[in-house]
């Protein structure tokens, strides 16, 4: 697991993704892979020759935060990047990845007023962000404006643990696991009469954006995005809100946001179904009512791309840390390589 460690400690808020760039480039040229960068930041790997094209994506951004302001205290006011629940941000320890500050990096801790001092209404109110701060231990502006400035990137502190056996825990696993996955994927690649491109994308936590870059230059004949889902074997969760399971198979989604999102292709469902059943692979079905990842910008790109979407059920998603089980991860890589071949 050496490997998904590397990429869930590196820093990748949408926008500022090369840390995350720089890994799957060393990675893919491991490989054997033709590797090229787009003008958006996108990560293109390709393999093989062929009349047919199939286009594999996993977005390498994470949710995070962004410097906004320095306060003549030296306190830092921020911004959210992607969609976090304002209640898992205070207390955090950060990363702010600053290019002003000697190591590159600089730890702070986020911070509000303390219980022992708030007043009966603060108590009642909800929390927000813009009520935090970020203490980076300067005395004042100028000192805190010598290791950080407006603009730099914040993550949440870089995580990575084996919990129990196949249980680990980690920041930033959406979607380093769909990251991981396709390195997996293009290193194990059989030679096909076809060609496959592998796109580490920019900006999906924002608006799917180098999805949309990639689809339209790659023009694919079918898409595969490879990302994480939401589980729901937690205290709180109905069943009909989330079945799925960590430990049972990655997930085949059949619709994410309730329809906004992708509508996945008959013909990848049937494919992505055949497949697993036929090479005894075990998954789950997903209809999402919340949530979007990069297959809903591909298959509206040029006449339309039949796409689907194979994803690793994880806990506590958008938020410091992730829980996966190890085998999705493992037969989600076997499920998508597997129906490549049947794509061809």
């Amino acid at each position: 697991m050496e490997l998904l460690e590397k990429l869930c400690k590196a820093g990748g808020v949408s926008g500022f993704e090369e840390e995350v760039r720089d890994i799957l480039i060393e990675e893919f040229k491991k490989a054997k892979c033709e590797v090229s960068v787009d003008k958006i930041g996108n990560v293109i790997a390709k393999k093989g020759r062929g009349k047919r094209r199939i286009m594999l994506a996993a977005h390498m951004d994470e949710v995070g935060l962004l410097v906004k302001h320095i306060n003549k205290e030296g306190y830092v006011s921020f911004v959210k990047i992607g969609g976090i629940d304002d209640r898992v941000i205070v207390n955090q320890v950060v990363k702010i990845r600053s290019k002003y500050h000697l190591k590159g990096i600089v730890t702070g801790v986020v911070g509000m007023k303390p219980p022992h001092l708030q007043k009966k209404k603060d108590e009642k109110e909800p929390l927000k962000y813009e009520d935090m701060f970020i203490d980076i231990g300067a005395k004042n502006k100028k000192e805190a404006e010598k290791l950080v400035s407006i603009g730099d990137p914040i993550t949440f502190m870089p995580s990575f643990e084996v919990m129990n056996k196949d249980m680990v825990c980690g920041k930033a696993l959406d979607n380093r696991l769909g990251c991981y996955a396709l390195i997996k994927i293009m290193q194990n690649l059989p030679k096909l009469d076809a060609e496959v491109y592998a796109v580490g994308t920019t900006q999906e936590e924002v608006g799917l954006k180098g999805a949309r870059v990639a689809a339209y230059s790659i023009n694919p004949d079918y898409s595969i995005a490879i990302d994480i889902t939401m589980a729901g074997d937690t205290p709180h969760i109905k069943e009909t809100e989330s079945n799925l399971k960590l430990g049972k198979g990655p997930s085949i989604t059949i619709l994410e946001a309730s329809g906004r999102g992708v509508v996945t292709h008959p013909e990848v469902k049937e494919v992505l179904v055949r497949t697993a059943t036929k090479n005894n692979i075990p998954y789950q079905m997903d209809v999402l009512e919340g949530g979007m990842t990069d297959a809903a910008i591909i298959y509206m790109s040029r006449e339309g791309i039949p796409s689907g979407v194979v994803s690793i059920p994880m806990r506590y998603t958008h938020g410091p840390v992730g829980v996966f089980h190890r085998r999705d991860l493992e037969n989600a890589i076997k499920l998508v390589s597997k129906t490549i071949k049947s794509l061809c």
